[in-house]
């Protein structure tokens, strides 16, 4: 596989996780380098592990699995999304802090939803004969790098913003699981 075709693959597959980082770092109240590692390490690596996973399972899984991907990760953005929007809606307490979607079931929540169509690519460069060990590197190194930027981006629109980017990040997150939704529904 040629690079540029490589990193044009591996870009389109970050600019979801580009996008929940963005709307996730907005949310937050305070971004630390916790957080921007914690995601950014997690988004590329099920970025990177997606494929390797698709290739493993070969090409008959992948009738099964295209008839319902994308209503796993419209499920799962809308879930992380409304309770996004749940929680913006709630009375700010001082003793009760917000969910932080940079740690536990959130987090894989979020890298599995970004990171389902790398499993079709997976599928699609086992079909090609295709090795998925460099292809799986450059994916999961591109997302790594996209998430943070998307991180750093969505810190400073949270700053500027203020507190209320909790109900923006979810109608993202909702709006991006739509958009995926919609995709493959009008493609089939």
């Amino acid at each position: 596989m040629a690079l540029a075709t490589l990193l044009g693959l591996a870009v389109a597959l970050a600019m979801d996780a580009f996008a929940v980082a963005l709307a996730t770092a907005a949310a937050l109240p305070c971004v630390t380098g916790r957080h921007l590692f914690r995601l950014s390490f997690h988004f590329g690596l099920f970025q990177g592990l997606m494929p390797v996973l698709g290739w493993l399972a070969g090409v008959r899984l992948q009738q099964l699995i295209a008839a319902y991907d994308h209503w796993v990760a419209f499920a799962l953005l809308l879930w992380v999304g409304g309770k996004m929007l749940y929680e913006a809606f709630q009375p700010a307490d001082g003793d009760s802090p917000r969910c932080d979607p940079t740690r536990g079931l959130t987090l894989v929540t979020l890298s599995l939803a970004t990171s389902i169509d790398a499993l079709a690519v997976g599928l699609t460069l086992g079909v090609l004969g295709v090795s998925v060990w460099w292809p799986a590197l450059v994916i999961a190194l591109v997302a790594g790098a996209f998430t943070l930027v998307g991180m750093l981006l969505g810190c400073r629109v949270g700053q500027l913003w203020g507190p209320r980017m909790e109900m923006v990040g979810g109608l993202v997150l909702c709006g991006l699981g739509l958009k995926i939704l919609l995709e493959h529904l009008t493609l089939a």
